[in-house]
């Protein structure tokens, strides 16, 4: 994948939302791709990676293991999401596990580099974490939203089971 391809997925994704076109061109240099075969895990659950992933092609599931069951299928993450934004902004180990449902691409930013941009471009810097902020808010509120339906249709409250 050139640096041209690494720049338009980039620019379509939730990281890029306040980035110019010139940091969106810097950010993509520190860009590796990772490629993951169908089946292929990119992170197992309790893993501690430091870097966050930009699905370029194909879908990852997010799962995870219950006790006394098999692995749950959480979400499926597809093209264009971010993955691993947690691990990334705090280092501390997942909470699932992410795997390829079918072949797939994604853009891996290491948080090495990523800091090194802190001394040329801090607000290239603060506009990603604000992005992965707003990620990680999404998620927080879709979770909250499936906790309350969960609840009123177990206590069989507002009319909604």
């Amino acid at each position: 994948m050139s640096q041209s391809d690494h720049f338009s997925v980039l620019k379509k994704s939730a990281l890029a939302a306040e980035l110019t076109d010139a940091q969106c061109a810097r950010l993509s240099e520190i860009m590796t791709v990772r490629e993951l075969a169908k089946g292929e895990c990119l992170l197992q659950e309790g893993d501690q990676d430091h870097s966050l992933y930009l699905i370029k092609k194909g879908n990852v599931s997010v799962t995870k293991h219950l006790p006394g069951m098999t692995k749950e299928t959480l979400h499926v993450l597809h093209e264009g999401d971010v993955a691993g934004a947690m691990g990334f902004i705090d280092g501390q180990g997942h909470s699932a596990s992410l795997c390829a449902e079918k072949d797939a691409e994604l853009l891996c930013l290491s948080r090495e580099p990523f800091e090194a941009l802190l001394s040329e471009d801090t607000h290239l810097v603060y506009h990603v974490m604000r992005s992965l902020i707003r990620v990680v808010h999404g998620i927080v509120r879709n979770m909250n939203t499936s906790h309350i339906e969960m609840a009123n249709y177990i206590t069989r409250q507002h009319g909604r089971y």
